[in-house]
């Protein structure tokens, strides 16, 4: 059996990624060191999953608006926790102008310093907490639930392209409410809704559940994430929900007068989701050949190739291949009209083919000229490229078949990479009894080692920043306390105290 691609995941799982985003022209270096050029076919995926993240946050009455990219220095040193865990990643404006040295090059000109410094958004808590202030003054103003899609930068010391790079996009929620209660309700809401949109959509199994103390957003009194598990067995964050309390409130003066008269902090939350679920994407569905796209969220589902020769019949061909196109596009499957593309460029069918198998295009239906005089198309399944006997699996289906079948199609490719997906993950978390075995699993040479679960008596001080030292020497984090786990029952595996709960223990990107 020959693959696509030069490595394969088991001889260098990290070239094997930075190979994908190559070959399935997904993305590119951009000459500014931790940035990137998002290629058509990767950002087509992103706009598939904004366009689908977008209708859900809608529909949980939430209203998109936009606010600046430039940041005053001054919002974030009112909230000192908050500005602490960003401060080594902020990128920081300092003048206006530039002007030449004299030398062909351009320099800041020393009369263009600017007043104030401006810092070039790493998040948006300090800039929306000020505008919550301004438009919050009585209870009947709240709740204020608004969304943004935006980029964002954060100056990385070690990237990799969408995993983490200094500039990415996002969206990031900010609501404010009149309680605690609501607050944290809505934290869990949003959650779920990040926890059913990758499960549904981009056919990411996910473990949802709160952080521990040490890996809370800056400024936060809970942060809950949703935690997807690479074939490599690390552990990817796919997004987070925040529970804010009233501490952005009280340094932002978000104050409102309840309904007896007397004013009241309000309580707020932020949640975000980026462009690194395409790595998350990538690094679950994707195979030896490329990528394989969930049907959901691929830019195309069904691409036809044409086995043109430059003769006079590639006009019929051309024809045959349009009528089915348009057919397939006058169907709905998951919901949505059928996306369907007719790939006419100039190239060898069976390179185009194998493009599209490296991009991960659902399904790929070729079509030559005795497929045509017989009524047929040939159809290669992305999830299921190749037969037990190492061949490509491409199956001669009548075209009225095809046409019938396609939606179902889509839909049990949707279905087989999650179930696969999932099998997986759930075969690799484990149980560890102690700390002793959490050293044995994690063992230097172990392959792959997956996630362990620990009972977890919550500690914190002192007592918390020896777990993490422990930890740090397996190169191990704590990633979340799965809100559907089973109760605790034993021993913190590092205290030895009562645990409270079950955490999940993994590398992680």
């Amino acid at each position: 059996m020959k693959h696509a691609l030069s490595v394969t995941r088991d001889a260098d799982f990290a070239a094997w990624y930075q190979s994908v985003i190559a070959e399935a022209d997904l993305a590119e270096e951009s000459g500014v060191r931790g940035c990137m050029v998002i290629r058509p076919w990767g950002y087509g995926i992103w706009e598939r999953i904004q366009r689908l993240l977008d209708d859900r946050i809608k529909a949980t009455g939430h209203e998109n608006c936009y606010f600046p990219l430039f940041i005053p220095l001054s919002y974030f040193e009112k909230e000192a926790e908050h500005v602490e865990g960003f401060a080594k990643e902020m990128a920081v404006v300092t003048h206006h102008r530039l002007i030449p040295d004299g030398k062909g090059r351009l320099i800041p000109d020393p009369a263009a310093k600017l007043e104030e410094p401006l810092v070039v958004r790493p998040t948006s808590e300090t800039v929306i907490g000020t505008a919550f202030a301004r438009w919050v003054q009585s209870w009947r103003d709240l709740p204020v639930l608004i969304n943004q899609w935006a980029n964002v930068v954060r100056w990385e010391m070690r990237t990799r392209m969408f995993l983490r790079t200094s500039e990415f996009l996002w969206q990031e929620g900010h609501t404010a409410h009149a309680t605690a209660d609501e607050a944290r309700e809505e934290t869990l809401k949003m959650l779920e809704v990040y926890r059913s949109f990758a499960e549904d959509c981009l056919a990411l199994p996910v473990v949802a559940g709160e952080k521990p103390e040490n890996e809370r957003f800056p400024g936060a009194v809970a942060t809950y994430s949703i935690e997807a598990m690479m074939q490599d067995g690390k552990a990817l964050q796919a997004g987070t929900s925040h529970f804010l309390g009233t501490n952005f409130a009280h340094a932002q003066n978000i104050r409102f007068q309840n309904a007896s008269g007397e004013l009241e902090l309000a309580n707020t939350t932020s949640w975000g989701v980026s462009t690194r679920m395409i790595g998350g994407v990538i690094m679950v569905h994707g195979d030896d050949d490329g990528l394989r796209v969930p049907p959901r969220i691929a830019p195309w589902q069904i691409v036809i190739v044409p086995m043109l020769r430059d003769q006079p019949e590639d006009e019929a061909l051309i024809a045959y291949a349009k009528d089915i196109q348009s057919n397939l596009a006058g169907l709905s499957a998951l919901g949505e009209p059928v996306r369907a593309l007719l790939d006419l460029k100039p190239a060898k069918a069976a390179t185009k083919r194998w493009g599209w198998v490296k991009k991960g295009a659902p399904i790929v239906i070729e079509i030559g000229g005795r497929d045509m005089a017989g009524g047929n198309v040939s159809v290669i399944r992305r999830d299921r490229l190749y037969r037990e006997d190492g061949k490509l699996d491409s199956q001669v289906m009548a075209r009225g078949d095809f046409e019938a079948e396609a939606p179902a199609l889509l839909a049990a490719i949707q279905q087989a990479l999650h179930d696969e997906a999932r099998a997986r993950m759930q075969a690799a978390i484990v149980p560890a009894a102690d700390f002793a075995a959490v050293e044995a699993h994690f063992a230097e040479g172990v392959k792959n080692p997956g996630w362990v679960e620990v009972q977890w008596a919550r500690p914190t001080g002192a007592a918390l920043d020896a777990v993490v030292e422990r930890l740090k020497a397996l190169k191990l984090t704590i990633r979340n306390a799965p809100s559907d786990a089973a109760a605790a029952d034993g021993a913190c595996v590092f205290t030895g105290e009562p645990a409270v709960e079950r955490v999940l223990l993994a590398r992680s990107y």
